[in-house]
């Protein structure tokens, strides 16, 4: 495990990566992280997210992303459409593999046990198996009926805003964690981006052992304009400009908004 700088980090990232981007829709989203992949025009990403919603348009908008495995992409309520996605997967740029949220799950899940598929039961009667290469029909051995079953997905990289880490990796978040303890136990590598850093987490319970993680970023406000449990709420304001975003120029001027918060942690602002 290595402490780096953010641009560092996203470096380390090869043109063409699976990424599992961790969070939920407008919740603990590492955002800085992926203002850096746009600003490193990091290009071809296969994007694995159950929930997506600002991180997986941006990218779209930045013409970075090949494809997206996610079983939903949109806004909460009040901010619509992920527009600049929906365009995407229309026009033919980026292959939207359609899943259920849970067969996301399922797929990831696969990969951490180390198999090659796992079973989703109630895709039985569902028209993603004929539609999909990531569903199939299987004989089980020890009922002689019929099952679906997902392929395993192994993202190259998951990227992961934590409330804190310690110097051994050892990450924390606080309320929710919706799929990313997950996203680590499947990934090949993992990067953590963090509120804050502390020297070691004590009588504390670890979300993400030390030992799962490759890169870890001091990135405070790392999830802004997305919410973080306990530390701030989502930002209308700056979510209805990213929704108001057109063009590359318009993300481009957006970006420079964000420039000094997230290096600020690169920069030694608040350490161990």
């Amino acid at each position: 495990m290595k402490r780096v700088k953010l641009q560092e980090a996203i470096q380390s990232i090869p043109h063409g990566s699976a990424i599992a981007l961790g969070g939920n829709t407008l919740h603990r989203v590492p955002m800085s992280a992926v203002r850096e992949i746009i600003r490193q025009d990091i290009s071809n990403l296969k994007l694995i997210k159950t929930a997506g919603a600002i991180d997986i348009d941006l990218l779209c908008l930045a013409n970075l992303c090949e494809s997206v495995d996610a079983g939903f992409v949109s806004y909460e309520t009040q901010y619509g459409l992920a527009n600049h996605y929906r365009k995407a997967v229309e026009s033919g740029h980026v292959k939207a593999n359609e899943h259920a949220c849970y067969t996301v799950i399922s797929a990831l899940r696969a990969s951490s046990y180390g198999l090659p598929f796992m079973g989703v039961k109630g895709l039985i009667h569902s028209d993603l198996i004929e539609k999909s290469d990531y569903f199939d029909k299987v004989i089980d051995p020890f009922t002689k009926q019929e099952i679906t079953v997902v392929k395993a997905i192994t993202p190259d990289v998951a990227i992961i805003h934590v409330h804190s880490v310690d110097e051994e990796g050892n990450a924390v978040i606080e309320g929710p964690k919706y799929e990313d303890v997950l996203l680590a136990n499947a990934s090949k590598k993992v990067i953590i981006t963090a509120e804050r850093m502390v020297k070691k987490h004590f009588n504390q319970a670890i979300d993400i052992p030390g030992f799962l993680v490759d890169q870890i970023v001091l990135c405070p406000r790392g999830a802004d304009p997305t919410s973080m449990t306990k530390r701030y709420p989502y930002q209308h304001q700056s979510l209805k400009e990213v929704k108001s975003l057109k063009t590359k120029d318009d993300l481009d001027k957006h970006l420079k908004k964000y420039e000094y918060q997230d290096y600020l942690g690169s920069r030694g602002y608040r350490s161990w």
